[in-house]
């Protein structure tokens, strides 16, 4: 578990370099990702230096040197096994293991046994926040915002009472699942454009997927898995981009996978188009040729691009064209997932594993421009991005406002190992590999 100060007292954390997200308007402050020390009372940033001197007597020193210290991570989604299937995850694990990997808020998808789609539920994920907060320090497990869906039950068929939900706390609205009813679709967006929360859909068509369980090319040729043509997904995406053309609700795309995505995607925020968009971060790491082995935590939903969908997805990310990475969080027990690649259900986890392997591949090894990302990029991307794409008001790192923040340590290295995990689950193409780069202190607001 990454360290927990505590919350009440005073720390400051000496020589990190510090990532400021946003744009410094005070004459104290120190530029984006420069060297300084940051001083941390009661809960608040109070003063960010090169070097801070005259420090309380009874002030905690933490060090950071060689480490990075940033707003707090925020997830767009990932999913619980609780309720229904608390082997795979509880809301506890979940939120434990978010913490460890850096991120102080999480988005819940909805779509567990039951579904979150009344007020009961809703209320059950925040009093499972408000026992985190009253046993341990706070900072040990991360915030949990629950998605509610936006039909009964999930089944694409009736609207829930949205505005109910809204009322109630929800996130925002999405089935976690493909959205295809087109009258329903226009519906929803009349309906929940006053009510100012975000709508995640994600573009798939189900019967064009058909038997389908690796992207159409050359690989899944050879490979001989049943390809899904890139078509599942740009025809439902440019359906939804029309119907957001006409009526300009809050509308988040998910699990983008495809280049041809990318592309309409810049077109439409070419045409300021009210829409955010975030990429699965194993989409960036992976493409059909890592298939080879037929690993089933790489089978993913949808699935893993060709190489050009990669590289297009990547300098999506680069450009800003894509908003935010989320994590899709999707734990599964070893029986369910040690099965043949078609078998076996789609996702992986990544919650504690995202941040290391993400910087190693594009901070440290990013091997030309558009695969070599900046500390505030790769930050921006799991923070700032996130937070945007929900409507929130992102974690800053400022003087005056409240630490929730997470400093990472790239030279850390540690086995991937359950032993070693927070989450129930281990069901990651990772498993029982050493990774480089670990998340050492978090802070959450109380």
């Amino acid at each position: 578990m990454a360290f927990s100060p505590n919350q009440s007292a005073k720390q400051v954390v000496k020589q990190a370099y510090v990532i400021d997200l946003a744009a410094l308007d005070s004459p104290n402050q120190m530029s984006a990702d420069g060297l300084g020390d940051v001083l941390i009372e009661d809960g608040m940033i109070t003063a960010i230096a090169p070097f801070l001197t005259d420090l309380p007597t009874d002030v905690q020193i933490i060090d950071g040197r060689g480490q990075f210290l940033g707003p707090g991570l925020i997830d767009l989604y990932s999913q619980s096994g609780q309720p229904g299937y608390e082997s795979r995850e509880t809301y506890e694990s979940l939120a434990r293991a978010a913490a460890a990997g850096g991120f102080t808020r999480v988005g819940l998808l909805p779509n567990t046994q039951p579904a979150v789609d009344n007020v009961g539920a809703i209320a059950a994920i925040q009093k499972a926040n408000s026992a985190d907060r009253s046993n341990g320090p706070a900072g040990n497990r991360a915030q949990l915002m629950p998605w509610a869906t936006i039909t009964l039950g999930g089944e694409g068929k009736q609207l829930s009472e949205l505005a109910e939900l809204a009322e109630a706390g929800a996130l925002g609205f999405t089935d976690g699942a493909p959205f295809v009813n087109a009258a329903l679709l226009r519906r929803l967006l009349e309906y929940a454009q006053p009510l100012q929360k975000p709508i995640a859909l994600w573009p798939c068509d189900p019967k064009l997927v058909g038997e389908g369980i690796a992207r159409e090319g050359v690989q899944s040729l050879r490979l001989g898995l049943p390809g899904v043509s890139a078509l599942a997904e740009t025809t439902v995406l440019a359906t939804l981009l029309e119907c957001i053309a006409e009526i300009p609700a809050l509308v988040h795309i998910m699990r983008i996978s495809t280049a041809r995505s990318v592309e309409l995607l810049r077109q439409a925020k070419a045409q300021e188009l009210p829409v955010s968009v975030s990429v699965p971060w194993h989409h960036l790491m992976f493409d059909t040729q890592a298939l080879n082995g037929y690993d089933p935590s790489l089978r993913h939903d949808p699935p893993l691009g060709n190489p050009s969908d990669r590289q297009a997805l990547i300098k999506g990310v680069a450009e800003g064209v894509i908003d935010a990475i989320a994590i899709d969080h999707s734990p599964y027990t070893y029986e369910e997932k040690t099965v043949a690649f078609n078998a076996a259900p789609p996702g992986a986890i990544g919650l504690e594993l995202a941040l290391p392997v993400l910087w190693q591949a594009f901070v440290n090894n990013g091997v030309n421009s558009e695969q070599r990302w900046s500390p505030t990029q790769l930050w921006q991307a799991l923070s700032a991005g996130p937070a945007q794409c929900l409507g929130l008001a992102p974690a800053r790192l400022k003087v005056g406002e409240p630490a929730e923040l997470t400093l990472f340590d790239p030279r850390t290295r540690w086995p991937v190992t359950p032993k070693n995990l927070h989450s129930l689950a281990s069901n990651t193409p990772w498993a029982n590999q050493t990774l480089q780069g670990k998340v050492t202190a978090i802070w959450l607001p109380s």
